[in-house]
């Protein structure tokens, strides 16, 4: 957008959202910036050189406005005004620019979890462990963020609604889409599962093989999704050789991987993922020795 343009208040939507009209083509926008709601008024001016400003949706298309505008006035002001609230303390731990998005997939997301739970619809995570593991930070203002929820609206927030704050809150600091956390999150779930029925072994939530094993793959799927990493490992060809059970067993789940994500996996990240397995492996036969030692 060139040279300052001013745009009309229609809507505030929330502390750090509003609706307008203006530009050089009078087209309607949504603006998204921390506080740009904050003490703004129906009919006031905001000029596109406005410091809050962070992100301004051009709507041109009438079906397009049309959606935005159903979704942002459906809001309940109450969810938007838990929502800023929660963006708050995301910024406080984590300061920077969060993804936009955030700024209408939240309070969206809220909504619909206190229907759900008004309405006795059952909330179930299957990758609530995983979760909390993997993103602990990010847990920990997610569980703030639904006791937030919790007392504004009286109700009970359970610990799987939790977990998906807590992709949210991931993807307002990381930018990844949340869909994108929810593949990894069910992929690394299905490798799991191989392993146990590989090997004929079930690992125990919480447990340090469990915690290791799924920090392992979620780097290992992290990189396949993002394709941001070059790996490289020296002893791939050593690691063939010298663990041909585990590497077969890598290898399997390096396929299931490729097919389920559609990207290759670099023989270098399979190699990986067979030493990690193979130091797994032998450390739960050396527990499982030590007792019976000492039984």
């Amino acid at each position: 957008m060139s040279g300052t343009e001013t745009f009309k208040v229609i809507r505030v939507i929330g502390n750090n959202v509003v609706m307008v009209q203006g530009g050089k083509k009078e087209l309607e926008y949504v603006i998204l910036g921390k506080g740009i709601g904050f003490g703004t008024k129906t009919g006031d001016a905001i000029t596109s050189d406005d410091p809050r400003i962070e992100k301004l949706f051009k709507l041109e298309d009438r079906e397009q406005w049309s959606q935005y505008h159903h979704l942002l006035e459906d809001f309940d002001p109450k969810v938007l005004e838990i929502t800023d609230e929660i963006l708050n303390s995301i910024t406080t731990e984590f300061p920077g620019k969060l993804n936009d998005k955030v700024y209408l997939a939240l309070p969206s997301h809220i909504q619909f979890t206190i229907y759900r739970i008004r309405k006795g619809m059952d909330i179930i995570n299957p990758f609530l462990e995983e979760t909390k593991i993997s993103f602990p930070k990010e847990y920990e203002i997610a569980l703030k963020a639904a006791e937030m929820i919790g007392r504004a609206f009286n109700i009970e927030v359970p610990e799987d609604e939790v977990g998906f704050l807590t992709y949210h809150v991931y993807s307002a600091v990381s930018h990844v889409p949340v869909g994108q956390l929810v593949k990894a999150s069910n992929m690394v779930g299905r490798l799991v599962n191989i392993i146990e029925q590989d090997r004929g072994i079930q690992f125990k939530n919480g447990s340090m093989d469990h915690v290791r094993l799924l920090m392992h793959l979620r780097f290992s799927v992290d990189r396949i999704l993002n394709q941001s990493v070059n790996v490289d490992n020296p002893f791939a060809e050593q690691i063939k050789s010298k663990f041909t059970s585990e590497y077969g067993l890598a290898k399997h789940l390096a396929e299931v991987m490729e097919q389920d994500l559609g990207s290759p996996i670099p023989e270098a990240e399979v190699c990986f993922l067979a030493m990690h397995l193979y130091r797994l492996f032998r450390g739960r036969t050396q527990q499982s020795s030590q007792a019976k030692e000492e039984f």
